[in-house]
């Protein structure tokens, strides 16, 4: 961004085709911005916006960071065009991550070394559920089972499941299973039990990769 030391990131997703007029054409977008920290050794959320769009309504919640000041100020559009205003108070010592800038902490070890059969907690702001996201990696033994039951590629490196929020995967348990490649970036997935889809699976189909 135009201010030294400042990212943003949009992740977005949406139906398509058949299963997108059973859905409304849903769309996802969650924007997060984020500055460095440790001379870029980390990231930390400064806001982070949840919108969703079914059909011609869209809800939209913006969380605001003040690290300075331990402030969390919760922003809620409603469907309606209605808006309501929270705040609270971050705990001393307390960092909330975003699960778009957990996921470049975790590549970069910022929860610790990425290691077989660890797991890993990144503490998040609370909502309805849990205020943590769990990341898990597999064994070596349970790893080497899953390659000998799905016939793994080359580029398959490490097996993970991560447990999110329900309400981010719009699923019962907030489930996501799949491989990460030996640089960490994802190259398959899997989300159990999506409302209206059952199980919905992804699959890298390239990296781009700006100059």
């Amino acid at each position: 961004m135009e201010r030294k030391g400042r990212y943003l990131a949009v992740l977005q997703g949406e139906t398509l085709g058949v299963l997108g007029w059973v859905a409304r054409y849903r769309v996802d977008t969650y924007t997060s911005i984020m500055e460095e920290l440790d001379g870029g050794r980390c990231l930390r959320s400064v806001s982070f916006e949840e919108d969703v769009k079914i059909g011609g309504k869209s809800r939209k919640r913006t969380h605001f960071f003040d690290y300075k000041n331990r402030k969390w100020t919760k922003v809620r559009q409603r469907k309606d065009g209605t808006t309501s205003r929270e705040e609270a108070e971050i705990p001393a010592g307390r960092i909330y991550d975003d699960f778009v800038a957990a996921s470049y902490n975790f590549r970069y070890g910022v929860y610790g070394e990425i290691v077989r059969g660890k797991k890993y907690t990144v503490s998040t702001f609370p909502k309805k559920g849990p205020s943590n996201y769990e990341v898990r990696i597999a064994s070596k033994e349970e790893e080497e089972k899953k390659r000998r039951s799905e016939k793994v590629k080359d580029n398959k490196e490490y097996f993970v499941k991560l447990f999110l929020d329900p309400e981010i995967t719009h699923s019962k348990e907030g489930t996501i299973e799949g491989w990460l490649s030996k640089e960490l970036y994802p190259v398959e997935g899997l989300i159990k039990d999506v409302v209206l889809f059952g199980d919905v699976k992804g699959t890298l189909v390239n990296k781009v990769r700006s100059t």
